[in-house]
């Protein structure tokens, strides 16, 4: 049974699709069977990997709002055994319109069932918001990472995450685990960064990851090229950084690398 996984935090630019992106790319080079769920309306994360919006038939909304099959929504990537599902602008509109359904909540989670058995790893790219969507990303998951950028008010905003999904393991999903804090942007030639590092250690201690993803030209350069930064520049820091994350995560769900 394939783990899904979300990235959540409400606070914006702190690197959540494209740790998202680079960890899918990463697991699928480690031979994992990956699918991203693109659940941010600005589609970063579909176009990141390579998808043409415009030329896609069937999004994320469509399944939501439409019914449509989930896996007419599924769309093949240029690395082997990467699929993503991806999103839409009208995604926006989506949560005033799941409203009406019932179990609302729960959508995400009833639409991932038929699929979940055909993937090692399900990652959710959550939009920086705490809205419906993002509940029900952290309804459908067994556990989320939490990316943390290394910067002056990296733990501002984290205690509202952690009380949400502290409601959601009590109230829809009492299965939902914290897979980790993860450091991004990190820069260790500035003190801050490293205050921040020591600070979410002394924090969170074993819930941080081990691998810190660096600042790095050709992370930031990759998405415009609608690529991972794995196939971008494989040798860079970037690609190194999340190869490890991959390992990481692959060790402490023991599926063996």
């Amino acid at each position: 049974m394939g783990k899904i996984i979300a990235l959540a935090n409400q606070k914006g630019g702190v690197g959540k699709t494209t740790t998202t992106i680079n960890l899918a790319a990463s697991l699928a080079t480690l031979e994992k069977t990956v699918l991203v769920v693109d659940a941010d309306p600005q589609a970063n994360a579909s176009s990141g990997l390579g998808v043409d919006i415009k030329q896609i038939d069937c999004s994320l909304y469509e399944c939501i709002i439409d019914h449509a099959d989930v896996r007419d929504a599924v769309y093949t990537t240029d690395i082997e055994g990467l699929d993503i599902i991806p999103s839409h602008i009208d995604l926006v509109g989506a949560e005033i319109e799941m409203l009406q359904l019932e179990n609302r909540e729960k959508v995400l989670k009833n639409l991932l069932q038929p699929i979940r058995d055909d993937y090692d790893f399900i990652l959710i790219d959550c939009s920086p918001s705490l809205g419906l969507i993002t509940v029900n990303s952290l309804t459908a998951a067994d556990s989320v990472i939490i990316p943390v950028q290394c910067e002056y008010f990296a733990l501002e905003g984290i205690s509202k995450l952690l009380n949400t999904i502290k409601i959601i393991k009590s109230k829809l999903n009492t299965k939902l685990e914290i897979e980790g804090f993860l450091l991004t942007m990190y820069d260790s030639r500035l003190r801050l960064a490293n205050q921040i590092y020591d600070e979410v250690k002394r924090h969170f201690q074993e819930l941080v990851f081990k691998t810190v993803i660096q600042r790095n030209v050709k992370l930031s350069e990759s998405p415009s090229h609608g690529l991972p930064v794995i196939l971008y520049d494989a040798d860079s820091t970037g690609s190194k950084n999340h190869l490890s994350l991959a390992k990481e995560i692959i060790n402490k769900n023991k599926l063996g690398a």
